[in-house]
């Protein structure tokens, strides 16, 4: 049995007549009535008695009125839930970020988002850039909170989208003597990050003229800073490692020449029209 006839039915029982239902639906009467013969065919019975006065429904009628009441419901669900989804009401994000993000973006924007669009659901996993766009690349993640250091290479087949930058901070042991450039630090020993990190702390050394000796290796910001408190070495950090963690024993400094971080968002192609994934976005742009 077509549910379209079936709708055209409840229009034309709701509206009393043929002509009234062929008006509410704006179609012709003819075409109305040829759709109505057709829908008792496939029911095998009548269903209006039909007078001057209009249309009554046979008790035949009256029952497969309750199936179309049933049908008409299920579908004004159905688009409800669909424009839930498409105004980014409802909808789930799987977001992957590195660590000092989800320390210190990340609950921010989330919270927010929380407030603005209780419907959406957002997982949340950890991983650095390269793992976090892979994530991307095989389907497990939506979108990717991502960085990377001015002049490194991006993926051509995943475009990132900028949402800002992030000042790097030299770290020292409180009470440190004045540090002027990286030259001062050239005999110190220094405690480097990722593999990402540690090439941009040896380019940022050698163009100022010296190659740093790596004491201690370590992803963990709260193990850096507690090497550096402990006078064991000195390093850079991010600004939200520094945002989400400071020990008391260090200090940050702002120094020219150690660069900056571009944080980007890389989606998973296809799911730049999805209105959840959109909101998401939106959420962690100003937060960044």
């Amino acid at each position: 049995m077509d549910p379209r006839r079936l709708l055209i039915f409840r229009a034309i029982a709701r509206a009393g007549s043929l002509s009234a239902g062929a008006r509410e639906l704006g179609w012709t009467q003819p075409a109305v009535s040829q759709q109505v013969h057709r829908l008792e065919r496939e029911a095998g019975t009548q269903l209006f008695i039909r007078s001057t006065r209009g249309v009554e429904l046979t008790d035949a009628g009256q029952a497969l009125m309750r199936q179309a009441d049933a049908i008409a419901s299920h579908l004004d669900a159905a688009r409800t839930e669909m424009d839930a989804y498409a105004e980014g009401r409802r909808g789930r994000v799987r977001l992957v970020a590195f660590p000092t993000a989800l320390a210190a973006v990340v609950p921010d924007a989330l919270a927010g988002l929380a407030r603005t669009h209780p419907g959406i659901d957002v997982t949340i996993d950890e991983a650095e850039p390269p793992e976090a766009v892979e994530a991307i690349r095989s389907g497990d993640a939506d979108l990717a909170l991502t960085f990377r250091y001015a002049g490194e290479p991006f993926d051509p087949d995943l475009p990132a989208t900028p949402i800002g930058t992030e000042p790097l901070r030299l770290v020292l042991p409180a009470g440190h003597r004045a540090v002027e450039s990286l030259e001062d630090l050239a005999d110190e020993p220094w405690v480097a990050g990722c593999e990402r990190c540690r090439i941009h702390l040896l380019n940022v050394c050698s163009a100022a003229g010296f190659t740093p000796r790596i004491q201690h290796t370590t992803d963990d910001y709260v193990v850096v800073q507690a090497l550096v408190a402990r006078g064991l070495g000195v390093a850079i950090l991010p600004d939200s490692a520094l945002r989400a963690y400071r020990h008391p024993g260090t200090e940050a400094v702002e120094l020219p020449g150690i660069g900056e971080r571009i944080l980007e968002l890389v989606a998973r192609p296809g799911t730049e029209r999805v209105a959840a994934v959109a909101a998401v976005t939106a959420a962690l742009t100003p937060v960044a």
